[in-house]
């Protein structure tokens, strides 16, 4: 029994281990990507994709300063993804400043250089 146990701890230790690896063998953009098909990121109800399915309306967001959003101004791509996670989402803001919040909006960033270059159209 108690060789069993052990086998799962290790076998546990080894998947996590594997995971955390792969995870960071990803790209910022790639893991935005991810929280950007995520119906569940930010403990919201639909992904960002519902909405922008293969990135539709956000080709230039990436070099806007200013943004007219749901009837708001905001100043940046992150304030921008706040308002959607809260409003559209029904998810809870992040910190700006999070690594998340800057994986998410550089992978948006990359969408408008994907248009640009042919691709993500």
């Amino acid at each position: 029994m108690k060789k069993k146990a052990l086998m799962l701890i290790g076998l546990a230790a080894f998947v996590f281990s594997s995971t955390f690896a792969s995870a960071m063998n990803h790209t910022a953009e790639e893991r935005g990507k991810a929280h950007f098909n995520n119906p569940l990121f930010a403990d919201g109800k639909k992904s960002c994709s519902t909405c922008h399915l293969n990135g539709r309306g956000l080709k230039d967001a990436g070099t806007k300063t200013a943004f007219t959003i749901m009837g708001g101004k905001q100043a940046s791509l992150e304030e921008v993804i706040n308002v959607c996670i809260v409003n559209a989402n029904k998810g809870n803001p992040l910190d700006t400043n999070s690594t998340q919040m800057q994986e998410l909006a550089s992978y948006i960033k990359s969408i408008g250089s994907q248009a640009t270059s042919g691709y993500g159209k």
